[in-house]
């Protein structure tokens, strides 16, 4: 396993993976009642509508991207790094909502192409380009005085990790009563290569509500399947030697992107913590959504 050595200063920094799931959520408290913010907090818009639901993700440090032995690992996932978060943030307990999302549409008339399939209701708003996510998140600066942008694939995947260095938040596996994938590609039997097994769960030719399934130790839901997650990273090949946690411009130069999370379309393995897409600039889809970063 190749990990970059983190600064002298990142160092002070506390290594989320020496903790157990009390400790991340007592790190978490702590940034939370230093930033005078409640857990599951929300900032109000100017009409006095609630914003997106937020949690505090605290300061800290852990190893970025999966190592060769991680069944699923793909060379763009490392080299392995360690990696640091200097600053906490808040970040959407669900990916942004239909019902969320038309609250801008009524502001701003923007109104979606005929042509398109829509959601509705608690269901992951989808088939919107970056930029249009980005004009959303500009609009829900503007209402609540506070910044808002998406997060980047470092702050996205210290977010999904919680402190795990494990595939996933939950463990070493998962099944689909706790993320929302393609069950005909279960994780745990694509592992042992068994060729015949019955799925646990009905295949779902769509997302589901947000929230229907187990949060993470920060108490973000959906990190894990049902749609995958625009970041504000260019994509690269493999993991760049070191990643900024600042916001990246990615518009402006049209390069692709990457998106984070996987999807009920897409086999479990795509959905581990460390797994990494490529998507080109403008493109949208019915299984992209995005999750709010708000900062601190």
């Amino acid at each position: 396993m190749t990990e970059t050595a983190v600064s002298r200063t990142d160092e002070e920094l506390i290594s989320v993976h020496e903790l157990d799931r009390d400790g991340v959520q007592a790190l978490q408290q702590r940034a939370a009642e230093a930033a005078d913010m409640g857990f599951g907090f929300r900032d109000l818009l100017a009409d006095g509508g609630p914003g997106p639901e937020l949690a505090v993700v605290p300061a800290g440090r852990f190893l970025f991207g999966s190592s060769p032995e991680e069944f699923g690992h793909k060379p763009d996932e490392g080299p392995r790094r360690w990696a640091a978060i200097r600053r906490p943030f808040a970040m959407g307990r669900f990916t942004v909502t239909a019902a969320e999302f038309e609250r801008y549409q009524r502001a701003t008339g923007f109104t979606f192409r005929r042509d398109l399939i829509r959601a509705d209701g608690d269901f992951p708003v989808m088939n919107l380009r970056v930029q249009e996510v980005r004009d959303y998140l500009a609009w829900l600066s503007e209402q609540t005085g506070a910044t808002y942008r998406l997060p980047t694939e470092v702050e996205w995947e210290y977010a999904c990790r919680a402190g795990t260095r494990t595939p996933f938040a939950f463990g070493e596996s998962v099944d689909c009563h706790q993320v929302h994938f393609n069950p005909a590609f279960p994780y745990e039997e694509q592992k042992q290569k068994k060729r015949w097994f019955l799925p646990r769960c009905l295949p779902m030719p769509s997302a589901l509500e947000v929230g229907r399934y187990p949060c993470n130790a920060w108490g973000l839901h959906d990190m894990h399947g049902n749609v995958w997650e625009f970041t504000a990273s260019r994509w690269s090949e493999s993991l760049p030697a070191a990643v900024p946690d600042e916001q990246l411009s990615t518009l402006r130069e049209r390069k692709p992107i990457v998106v984070r999370g996987g999807s009920y379309f897409d086999m479990a393995v795509r959905a581990r913590s460390a797994a990494r897409q490529r998507r080109v600039w403008d493109e949208l889809d019915v299984n992209i959504g995005f999750r709010v970063v708000r900062e601190l």
